[in-house]
């Protein structure tokens, strides 16, 4: 855990920022996409689904698995350059990779996807009366 806490600086800390960017963007355009498909926002239907829930929770992988498996990736490739390029480690952690690239690419992706799909709804209705 020490070492998972370390790594917020140093070499590759933009991995901070592009891992979230990567799942905003994929969040931001299935939010875009349940809006036109006109379904409730994911987690909603998730929590609200009574009985559909493991074909819901199969979509929902099929969007964030891309997400997750590119900041695994990422994360790999982190390691990987500090590990071997730079030599400041001497082992390699495969499980601190899973848990960063799931933190940093599960939390935006949550927190992005349903606003997201809110307020494209708020917006294209109040287009569509004639208030904006």
């Amino acid at each position: 855990m020490e070492n998972l806490i370390e790594r917020t600086e140093g070499p590759m800390s933009l991995r901070f920022f592009l891992q979230p960017a990567m799942a905003i963007f994929f969040a931001v355009r299935a939010g875009l996409r349940d809006v036109k498909n006109n379904s409730v926002p994911y987690l909603w239907k998730f929590a609200t689904s009574s009985g559909n829930r493991k074909a819901i929770a199969k979509e929902g992988w099929k969007d964030f698995g891309k997400v997750f498996m590119i900041a695994t990736i990422l994360d790999i490739a982190y390691q990987s350059v500090v590990i071997f390029g730079l030599k400041t480690e001497t082992r390699f952690y495969p499980l601190e990779s899973i848990i960063v690239a799931f933190l940093l690419s599960l939390i935006p992706y949550i927190f992005f996807r349903g606003p997201v799909s809110r307020l494209v709804r708020w917006f294209s209705k109040k287009k569509r009366s004639g208030e904006g």
